[in-house]
C-alpha cells in the first residue's frame, strides 16, 4: 500500500475475514495507530480487534526487531 490510512487497513481485515473457516473467530492484536482505531474502520463479525495499551512497546513483538538491528546492523563499528 502506498499510504497508511483507514482504507489501507480495511483491505487486510476483509481479506483475513474471508479466509477464516466458517464458525472460526480470530483475535487480531494491533497498535493504536489512528487508522486502526478509526470509527470508519468496518470490523468483520468474525474478527475481534485487540489494541495494545498506549506506551507499552514491550508488548509489541515488532519492537524486538529494533534491538536486533541495533546490535548487529545499525551499530557504529570502528
Amino acid at each position: 500500500m502506498p499510504v497508511a490510512n483507514t482504507a489501507a487497513s480495511q483491505v487486510p481485515l476483509d481479506d483475513l475475514s474471508r479466509q477464516l473457516a466458517a464458525r472460526v473467530h480470530a483475535v487480531l492484536v494491533l497498535d493504536q495507530a489512528g487508522w486502526h482505531m478509526s470509527p470508519a474502520l468496518r470490523r468483520p463479525d468474525n474478527l475481534t480487534l485487540l489494541p495494545l495499551p498506549v506506551r507499552a512497546p514491550e508488548l509489541n513483538p515488532a519492537e524486538g526487531l529494533w534491538h536486533e538491528l541495533r546490535q548487529r546492523h545499525l551499530s557504529n563499528r570502528v
